[in-house]
C-alpha cells in the first residue's frame, strides 16, 4: 500500500489515530490553523503526487467548521496532484435534513453532497447514514458502512436471556428487526409523536416487554429526549431493565443531564463522534470503537475488493 496516504482533520483525531494504527500507516503531515478572523488555513506538508488519499473527518460539532475544513483539505490534495481522493466521514452532518418537510426549506444533505463532489472528492465512505437515500445525492461512489457488527458483538457479550430489541420509532423498525433476528430476540416498537424538532413524546409500546431486558436501537442520540421518554414508557410497561445502543453520540444540549436522570441503565455508543468531557464523566455512557471496521473498509476500497462483504 505504498501509494496510499491517510490524512485527518481536527474533528476526531483519536479515531483517526486508531484507524491509522490498524492500517499500520502514519497520518499524513498536515498543517491546520486559523487566521485571526477565523478563516481556516490548510497546508499539506508532504508529497501526494499520484497518491491515493483518504481524508478522515467526522462532520460533527462545530458542524459548519468541520465540513469546510474537509472541503479545504480535499481541494488542497486535488491541487497537489493526488490521483484519487476518498472522504472518510464516520458521521455525516446535516443527514437529518434529507427532504422538504415544509415549504421553502433547503435539502441540506444534498447541498453538502454537492459541495463535496464539486470540490473534487472521488469516493465517500460513511457510517450509518440517517437516511439511506442520501447515497443517491452523490454522483460518485458512496460506501455506507454499518456499525451493526460492533454493536451486535457487544449485545451478545453483555445481554443474554429474556432480551427484546426496541425500535424508538416506526422509521427504525427495519434496523431493530434485523438485530432481533440475529440475536434471536423479541421485537418491540415505541409509538412516538414528534411535535417539533428535537422534541418527541413516546405514546405506547407495541410488543411484549414485561420482565424482559429491553435494548433500544437507534442510529443517533442527540438531545436524548426520544431515548429517555422511551425508557420511561418501557419501564412502566414492566421491562426488567432498559439499555440503549446508538451509533452516533451527538449528545447536544441537555442530553447528558437527561440520561443521568432517566431510567436508562446504560447508553452504548461508538466513536464516530468524540465524547465531550461531560459525556466522558457520565457513568451510564459506554463507547465502542469502529476503527477496525472503517480501517478494513479503507483497505478493501484501496485494493478494489468488496466492501459489502464485511456485513454479509
Amino acid at each position: 500500500m505504498n501509494s496510499m496516504s491517510i490524512f485527518s482533520g481536527n474533528s476526531n483525531l483519536p479515531l483517526a489515530q486508531k484507524i491509522s494504527d490498524y492500517l499500520s500507516r502514519p497520518l499524513g503531515n498536515t498543517k491546520l490553523t486559523r487566521f485571526s478572523d477565523g478563516e481556516i488555513q490548510v497546508e499539506i506538508q508532504e508529497n501526494v503526487r499520484r497518491q491515493e488519499c483518504f481524508v478522515i473527518q467526522s462532520t460533527c460539532h462545530p458542524v459548519n467548521d468541520t465540513i469546510f475544513e474537509l472541503l479545504l483539505m480535499i481541494d488542497a490534495l486535488k491541487r497537489s496532484s493526488a490521483s484519487y481522493i476518498t472522504a472518510v466521514i464516520p458521521y455525516y452532518g446535516y443527514a437529518r435534513q434529507d427532504k422538504k418537510v415544509v415549504p421553502r426549506v433547503p435539502i441540506s444533505a444534498k447541498l453538502v453532497a454537492d459541495l463535496l463532489t464539486n470540490t473534487g472528492v472521488n469516493r465517500v465512505i460513511t457510517l450509518d447514514l440517517h437516511a439511506g437515500q442520501i447515497q443517491g445525492f452523490f454522483n460518485i461512489p458512496v460506501d455506507n458502512l454499518y456499525a451493526a457488527p460492533v454493536i451486535l458483538d457487544y449485545i451478545k457479550t453483555n445481554f443474554q436471556d429474556e432480551l427484546v430489541v426496541v425500535s424508538p420509532d416506526a422509521g427504525g423498525v427495519e434496523r431493530a428487526r434485523a438485530f432481533a433476528k440475529r440475536l434471536h430476540a423479541g421485537l418491540a416498537i415505541v409509538d412516538k409523536r414528534r411535535s417539533a424538532p428535537n422534541q418527541a413524546k413516546a405514546m405506547a409500546i407495541i410488543g411484549d416487554v414485561e420482565n424482559k431486558v429491553a435494548v433500544i436501537l437507534d442510529d443517533m442520540v442527540d438531545t436524548a429526549g426520544t431515548l429517555t421518554e422511551a425508557a420511561g414508557v418501557l419501564e412502566a410497561k414492566g421491562a426488567k431493565s432498559v439499555h440503549a445502543c446508538c451509533t452516533h453520540a451527538v449528545l447536544s444540549g441537555p442530553a447528558v443531564d437527561r440520561l443521568e436522570q432517566s431510567s436508562l441503565k446504560t447508553l452504548t455508543v461508538t466513536d464516530t463522534i468524540p465524547l465531550a468531557p461531560k459525556a466522558q464523566e457520565c457513568s451510564k455512557i459506554r463507547q465502542l470503537s469502529i476503527a477496525k471496521l472503517v480501517g478494513e473498509a479503507i483497505i478493501r476500497s484501496y485494493r478494489g475488493d468488496s466492501v459489502n462483504s464485511l456485513f454479509v
